[in-house]
């Protein structure tokens, strides 16, 4: 094999070892009332008072090995929930859910972070 290849091999295994190669990405991602056959069956930006509990739904693609993501439910800024969950695939859906108090009106988001901790998305919302 020649030097340029054997160099071009090895930068290759260190762009797959560096994690570069498993750049997760968001596919969908919604805030749901419920879950059927693993789907979200509704999509929601403003929830209406009187919920008991939401649900945030994401479709995960790009993984090249096991890795989790964390959903971080924040109420009003304030962290109220965090969840670890397995991607398993390329193509992962999950979700993460949150049983909602009356009280809790106002601005919601639920930020979508990678294994390392840094942020592949926000997905914002309200209840009132």
């Amino acid at each position: 094999m020649s030097k340029w290849k054997i160099a071009l091999f090895g930068l290759v295994m260190m762009v797959v070892g560096s994690g570069v190669a498993c750049a997760l990405e968001i596919e969908e991602a919604t805030i749901t009332t419920q879950i059927v056959n693993r789907a979200p069956l509704d999509s929601l930006n403003t929830v209406p008072a009187g919920i008991d509990q939401l649900y945030c739904f994401v479709h995960i693609i790009g993984a090249t090995e096991d890795t989790w993501v964390t959903h971080v439910w924040y109420h009003e800024d304030q962290e109220l929930a965090r969840v670890r969950l397995p991607v398993r695939s390329s193509s992962w859906r999950t979700w993460s859910s949150k049983q909602i108090f009356s009280q809790w009106k106002g601005v919601w988001r639920v930020e979508v972070l990678n294994a390392d901790g840094e942020p592949l998305l926000i997905v914002p919302f309200s209840i009132f």
